[in-house]
């Protein structure tokens, strides 16, 4: 064997995770599964954040743990998840895998005692999310779903508009997010792509959609591609998401219109990401006639200025609070069931041609 090779095995081989010693009691305590495309965010945040301490890092990969040792060369690594699972030095569990695996490892995760943050989206179906959330609420344990960009400055500042009703009553939301790949061979481009942008929608809409369309087409490996999905509020209120494997250009756009004033979101702008304008129309009956008079509203755009943060480790200093406090997150388990209602609910509807399936 190759040095190299004998460094590693050498490594996997230290004592028993449960007797290695961690230098405070009062931080929490973290084991990460999954090192593959996101988990490394993960473990880098959490290696620096006050009040954590990673314990372990886990995944089956022995390539991954190579890259583990590497970047963590004085955290316990694993390659059985049931290890760090079970382990009484493990406080909180972020796990970082595929979709089909999520349930599994949650529910192992609080049945030992463990606090969850699972990647989005939270699970595979409904009824797997809710048995997650009144487990967790049976162990009196938190859920936190990973969805990212509800703590971005730009998604803050939205808000906050929307909360001090400067676009005034909401009219629409529509959402863009395409690109040229990644093809994922598990899930369709709604359940990979979409949870993004349903998670916004979700945290800014205080109304829930009552009812969705979605149409698509697969195109290459079996599995839809390119897919648009419609969801109708109370109140008038609609929602339009794009999602597509299949663009020649990569565009991450989001317009939301109110009665008032209008505002688009380009998450690809380096400055100005967000941007209100004050434009709109305004209508009213002539006197005495069916007619209507149409009165376009042309005014200033300007530009708020946004918190400049990285939101994962937001996200994860938010997580880490909750469990301090108690407090249920906002992006708990079941705002993570109310997006794979979603999913699922679009899934129904691809699969009828664009029927309508309520909500």
């Amino acid at each position: 064997m190759s040095s190299n090779v004998n460094t590693v095995i050498a490594a996997e081989r230290p004592v028993p995770l449960h007797s290695v010693s961690y230098r405070s009691q009062s931080n929490i305590k973290f084991g990460v599964i999954g090192y593959g495309y996101w988990g490394p965010n993960i473990v880098r945040n959490l290696q620096s954040l006050t009040g954590t301490e990673l314990v372990t890092v886990c995944d089956k990969s022995y390539v991954s743990r190579k890259r583990i040792h590497k970047a963590c060369p004085n955290v316990y690594v694993s390659a059985d998840a049931a290890e760090v699972l079970g382990s009484s030095e493990v406080d909180a569990v972020a796990i970082v895998t595929p979709v089909w695996t999520h349930f599994e490892l949650a529910k192992a995760a609080l049945e030992n005692g463990k606090h969850v943050f699972v990647e989005k989206p939270f699970t595979t179906n409904s009824a797997q999310a809710e048995e997650l959330i009144e487990l967790a609420v049976r162990n009196k344990l938190q859920i936190m779903v990973d969805h990212t960009f509800l703590f971005t400055g730009a998604v803050k500042k939205i808000k906050q508009l929307l909360q001090q009703e400067e676009l005034g009553k909401l009219y629409y939301y529509d959402s863009t997010r395409v690109n040229l790949g990644l093809f994922q061979h598990d899930v369709n481009v709604v359940w990979d792509l979409a949870p993004h942008d349903l998670s916004i929608m979700d945290y800014l809409i205080e109304s829930r959609p009552e009812a969705l369309v979605a149409t698509g087409q697969k195109h290459l490996n079996g599995l839809e591609d390119v897919a648009f999905i419609t969801l109708y509020f109370p109140d008038n209120v609609i929602a339009h998401i794009n999602v597509n494997w299949l663009s020649p250009v990569k565009i991450r756009t989001t317009l939301v219109g109110g009665e008032k004033k209008m505002l688009v979101w380009n998450d690809l702008e380096a400055d100005e990401k967000v941007k209100v304008y004050d434009k709109g129309v305004d209508v009213r009956n002539r006197e005495g006639l069916y007619e209507l008079l149409v009165n376009y509203r042309s005014g200033d755009m300007w530009a708020p200025q946004l918190e400049q943060i990285e939101a994962l480790r937001s996200e994860l200093a938010y997580f880490v609070e909750c469990i301090s406090s108690g407090n249920a997150p906002f992006n708990d388990g079941m705002a993570g069931l109310r997006i794979v209602k979603m999913l699922e609910a679009a899934n129904e509807s691809l699969s009828k041609r664009g029927a309508l399936v309520c909500l």
